[in-house]
């Protein structure tokens, strides 16, 4: 369905009659070769309602039949134009809803159901016990790797030993000297 559609229904009305319980193939062919711009609007809401019964319905899209294809009135929108003398001369916008409707043909669209998933091959009880890689370096038994802090031994040790990984206090930069400064020095 596509509301809203900013064309006259009496226009689009004479492409859907051309639609009416064809195939989609057909259908779609149909309005390649129509020469009326409705025949856009139509296709895009053709193509949308196949889309829909594949995603949604588990259907073959060539396989479907255009069951029903009408066009409703949308709202006018009125427009004036200015004419001679100070009148004015109505316009009128008309606006239209397109729906369509598939249906499964008769040598049936559905789907052929997809295949059982494929059973898993056994795995092998074995374990397999991981070997070490050559590439990674045991530290020595002295050295500690950064990410790895020994425990402090003693409660003393242990309160000590945050101030002494404190950051270490930033001295205060000297003050810059002013023009007015650096000239009562120099004399």
């Amino acid at each position: 369905m596509a509301k809203w559609v900013r064309m006259s229904p009496r226009k689009a009305r004479l492409v859907t009659q051309h639609i009416r319980g064809r195939s989609v193939p057909e259908a779609r062919t149909v309005l390649a070769f129509t020469q009326r711009a409705a025949a856009r609007e139509i296709e895009k809401v053709l193509r949308s309602a196949v889309a829909n019964a594949e995603a949604n319905h588990g259907l073959i899209g060539d396989k479907l039949v255009v069951a029903a294809a009408y066009v409703d009135e949308g709202p006018v929108m009125k427009r004036w134009r200015a004419r001679a003398r100070g009148r004015v001369a109505r316009i009128k916008r008309p606006t239209c809803h397109i729906t369509i409707k598939l249906v499964p043909g008769p040598e049936g669209a559905l789907a052929p159901p997809p295949p059982p998933p494929a059973p898993e091959p056994e795995e092998a009880e074995a374990v397999v016990e991981e070997a070490p890689d050559a590439t990674e370096e045991e530290a020595p038994a002295g050295e500690v790797e950064p990410d790895e802090q020994p425990e402090p031994a003693t409660e003393a040790e242990a309160e000590a030993e945050p101030a002494a990984q404190a950051e270490p206090e930033e001295k205060p930069k000297p003050r810059r000297r002013t023009r007015k400064k650096e000239e009562e020095a120099d004399s």
